[in-house]
């Protein structure tokens, strides 16, 4: 068996509930067939590592046989969930076997496939819910109907759904079937419907937060933390701290310099005049929450060794890594109106330099299917999986979650 954490190849996909908040993540173990992990030990590590408020998991493999490995060993835990794909136990009668066995000691089981191929009664009663995904007839059928629908054991109602790529079914889903979470969210389709005067606005909620802590005296490093959570209001305020209005006699690179240069006084001002502007819709706190996930990552996977004003300059070039998604602008454009360390746009947008390791290493675990992508990071970067891992595991205990229990 191989060391738990140097045998997998982690992933991870946040579950937002309907207040547009983390309720859980979905965390992708892959395996390789010639090495065999240790489940047992992975499994005390997840309890370990978990604090209360820490927010749910729901466990993923992606293979039968790690599926068959973390059936036979896990445990009921009010803090986890092991994913069961359905396609899986339509052939394997020994998998569906540990299926019972598991349900049995009341481990707390979530069926993953299509809503239109739910399995039969006595096999759904197996489980406590499920992860659904809906076809182009299903998607007509929800939007249509304004009643909950019922297949076998599964209502509709109070379901995880993923793969939602319209906004108007993202509604649906969460306030008419009353969905218990959403496994991603559809980026895309919310930024390209709010684009314009209103999406291109900082989160009313940041810069109401930053006004407060302006206004109880508090220190420049909580001024740094809130700003750090709106990618979009920390470049609008080192857009206006270089800006030839203000005059600075030296590029304003950070944060910090831009609240140093700026002082409590114009700060406060200046954010008095955004938030009269500032965008209050709840589809857009996901994609700002993604965005800090990614930043988040991206600094921790650096080298341990480096300062702390060079981290938060990894942190800036994980920050402002998808700010062509939100501006609707090449990533190009809006990094060149900021007099930025060139080792933001190396990384960013030519994929080499020193942060770059650690971007694409973010970038690749946001996605199910980049386990090979991963692994040759890995290798090129000559950085362990255990390390990636346990960066990883550290950063989601960290997230604060409204349901931490399952």
């Amino acid at each position: 068996m191989q060391y738990a954490l140097n045998a997998l190849v982690m992933g991870y996909r946040p579950l937002w509930s309907a207040e547009r908040r983390i309720s859980g993540v979905q965390l992708f173990l892959h395996d390789s067939p010639d090495k065999p992990v240790d489940v047992a030990h992975l499994l005390r590590i997840l309890q370990e590592t978990w604090t209360p408020s820490a927010p749910r998991l729901l466990l993923s493999p992606q293979s039968p046989a790690l599926l068959k490995a973390l059936l036979a060993h896990i445990q009921p835990c009010p803090f986890w969930a092991l994913e069961v794909r359905g396609e899986w136990l339509q052939w394997d009668d020994v998998l569906l076997a540990h299926v019972q066995l598991a349900a049995d000691r009341r481990v707390h089981l979530i069926w993953r496939g299509p809503y239109d191929q739910l399995p039969p009664t006595e096999v759904a009663n197996l489980f406590a819910s499920g992860l659904l995904s809906l076809s182009p007839q299903d998607v007509i059928e929800f939007l249509r109907n304004p009643q909950p629908l019922q297949q076998c054991a599964f209502l509709v109602e109070r379901q995880m759904y993923e793969d939602l790529h319209s906004q108007s079914l993202l509604r649906c889903c969460l306030e008419r079937y009353n969905a218990s979470a959403i496994a991603g969210w559809p980026d895309e389709d919310v930024l390209h419907n709010l684009r314009g005067a209103k999406a291109l606005q900082p989160s009313y909620e940041h810069v109401l937060r930053l006004m407060k802590a302006v206004d109880a005296d508090q220190p420049l490093d909580r001024f740094e933390e809130i700003l750090s959570e709106d990618a979009l209001l920390a470049y609008r305020l080192m857009l206006y701290a270089n800006s030839a209005a203000l005059g600075a006699r030296h590029p304003i690179d950070s944060l910090r310099r831009a609240l140093v240069m700026l002082g409590y006084g114009p700060l406060q001002k200046w954010l008095g005049s955004v938030l009269v502007h500032a965008c209050e819709e709840p589809d857009l706190q996901p994609v700002r929450q993604s965005m800090v996930h990614r930043a988040q990552l991206t600094s921790l996977l650096v080298d341990a060794g480096i300062s702390q004003e060079l981290r938060s300059e990894v942190y800036l070039c994980g920050l402002f890594s998808r700010l062509d998604d939100i501006l609707g602008e090449p990533l190009e454009d809006s990094l060149a109106r900021l007099p930025l360390s060139e080792r933001i746009a190396d990384a960013a947008l030519r994929q080499q330099g020193p942060y770059a390791a650690s971007l694409q290493l973010a970038i690749a675990m946001e996605s199910e299917g980049s386990a090979a992508a991963v692994r040759d990071l890995c290798a090129l970067h000559e950085v362990s999986l255990e390390f990636v891992n346990r960066t990883l595991l550290r950063l989601i205990c960290s997230w604060q979650s409204q349901q931490p229990r399952w």
